[in-house]
């Protein structure tokens, strides 16, 4: 993606997974993962850059029906994004300990420990330069940290989604299983609908090509990949609106 067609600095939505948090453990924050990711994120930082970012909190609990098939269906999408809560202040701390001014801005009222999302808040922290971190998905069960992060992108104003992942981008099918998989340099959100490549949930897609939202899908462990992706280096599956 080359430099923003609304001018400088560029603002772009970081998607972390909560699994990203993981590292080598099998669930909750591994801190050296942690702290892998908040230098990487610095890395990316620059005069020209704004970052927010928007957290999952799988690592920790996932909402909806998979997990929790003896909950109900509300109740564990508010534990998904309370989880979500903890790795935004785990990530605020990492940073903040190598230097990065951070900012944790919370869809649901948890004042004590976090600022509650504000738009015009949000992007005037961009602006004097802190790392956003949303935390607490939209606020409300039935929808997704993906779907956060196109909405929140869409707000503030984005240029770009960076969906960070555990592969390198989108393969027409899974690369895992098949080894014949090709990687999509650039696809169309609306192909990417019509192939059901699983990129993001609908109602994410939907708000990124309502919004003319380009998603940049990328492996997140590659040394210095954020800043690549950020700079419209030629990494990943570009998913354009």
């Amino acid at each position: 993606m080359s430099e923003s067609v609304r001018g400088n600095p560029k603002r772009v939505v970081l998607k972390l997974s909560g699994e990203a948090f993981m590292g080598r453990s099998r669930s909750g924050i591994d801190v050296d993962a942690l702290f892998a990711i908040a230098h990487e994120v610095k890395s990316a930082r620059g005069p020209r850059t704004q970052i927010a970012v928007v957290v999952g909190g799988g690592n920790i609990w996932r909402g909806g029906r998979g997990q929790a098939r003896k909950l109900d269906r509300m109740i564990s999408d508010n534990m998904g994004m309370l989880a979500t809560v903890i790795n935004a202040l785990a990530l605020q701390d990492a940073l903040e300990q190598i230097g990065v001014p951070t900012r944790v801005l919370s869809a649901i009222e948890v004042a004590k420990v976090a600022e509650p999302y504000i738009r015009r808040r949000a992007i005037r922290h961009l602006e004097k330069g802190r790392v956003v971190i949303f935390a607490a998905g939209t606020g409300n069960p039935y929808f997704s940290t993906d779907t956060a992060a196109a909405l929140r992108a869409s707000e503030i104003e984005a240029q770009c989604v960076l969906k960070a992942t555990l592969v390198d981008g989108v393969y027409d099918s899974d690369p895992q299983k098949n080894p014949r998989a090709t990687r999509f340099k650039t696809i169309s959100l609306l192909e990417a609908l019509r192939k059901r490549l699983g990129i993001m949930d609908a109602t994410a897609m939907q708000l990124c090509l309502e919004n003319a939202l380009p998603v940049r899908v990328f492996d997140l462990h590659g040394r210095g990949n954020i800043r690549r992706a950020i700079g419209g280096g030629r990494i990943g599956t570009l998913i354009t609106p």
